[in-house]
């Protein structure tokens, strides 16, 4: 994601004056491609650059390259605006606009709600908390990597938002591999299931995003299992705060777990739709 949002940006004549990646060669053939320095040093990104995007894995990546104990992004970060699109629990939103704004900084949460190909063209879909300062401030360069976007509120109110729009889709994703699978075995038509589905009560976006996908056994990554796992983990997090019961949203996360456990974690979220076709993946365990 991140990748392809520098080379937006670099389309649209913003100059990418860094890049950095826990892996070394990736940042190192983004950074030749785009004309940027790679680094090695997360300051060394804050001292070349204006704003700086942020795409990284799950809260504890967040917070190692905020740590205001560490040669972070925060070194003389004063001026800079931080704008963070990871999907992260809204606590660490909140704690990373308290760290920047001590060092003089801006920080923002853009969170994405689409996925890669989107990134790329510029037309992804984006949910923004923090201070409407910042927001007004980011707006023109979000305004290039997006189709539409929504100011949600303060830090860690879009971050909220994601989480159940990705708990919401997780769930939708495992009941249509339930479905389809359930349709297999009974010796239906997949493509016609799949066309019934779009026209009625069962149609979703993820139909149309990865029905063909489970039934070709196509799952090249654009929304990983196991970030689909870690976001589900976020909104049963928000729901035991809030004392509620979210059976089905924790049924899912079981299984989008089960693929980690599996060795499955790497693929699209559609693999999951291995653990319910008949004859596919032999799991470890029941």
């Amino acid at each position: 994601m991140g990748a392809n949002m520098a080379r937006r940006l670099k389309d649209c004549g913003y100059t990418i004056s860094a890049v950095y990646d826990t892996r070394d060669k990736a940042a190192k053939d983004l950074g030749r491609e785009l004309g940027a320095m790679a680094t090695k040093a997360l300051a060394k990104v804050t001292a070349v650059s204006d704003v700086i995007f942020t795409v990284v894995s799950d809260d504890a990546a967040m917070e190692e390259i905020f740590d205001p104990e560490a040669a972070s992004l925060l070194v003389k970060a004063q001026g800079r605006l931080f704008i963070n699109c990871a999907t992260v629990s809204p606590k660490i939103h909140v704690w990373v606009e308290s760290r920047a704004a001590k060092a003089g900084a801006q920080s923002l949460e853009a969170c994405m709600a689409s996925s890669i190909t989107q990134a790329r063209e510029g037309s992804l879909y984006l949910m923004c908390g923090g201070t409407q300062e910042a927001f007004e401030r980011a707006k023109p360069i979000l305004e290039r990597l997006s189709s539409s976007m929504r100011y949600i509120g303060q830090a860690g109110e879009a971050a909220k938002v994601k989480a159940l729009v990705n708990m919401v889709m997780n769930i939708n994703t495992a009941a249509l591999a339930e479905g389809l699978a359930l349709g297999d075995a009974l010796g239906l038509d997949l493509k016609m299931l799949r066309e019934v589905f779009s026209q009625t009560g069962a149609n979703s976006r993820v139909l149309q995003t990865d029905g063909e996908d489970m039934v070709n056994r196509e799952h090249t990554c654009f929304f990983s299992a196991a970030h689909a796992a870690k976001d589900c983990g976020i909104a049963l997090h928000l729901g035991k705060e809030q004392k509620l019961n979210l059976p089905v949203a924790a049924v899912t996360k079981k299984q989008f777990d089960r693929m980690v456990y599996e060795g499955l974690g790497h693929l699209d979220k559609s693999g999951i739709a291995e653990l319910t076709f008949r004859d596919r993946h032999i799991c470890r365990r029941s």
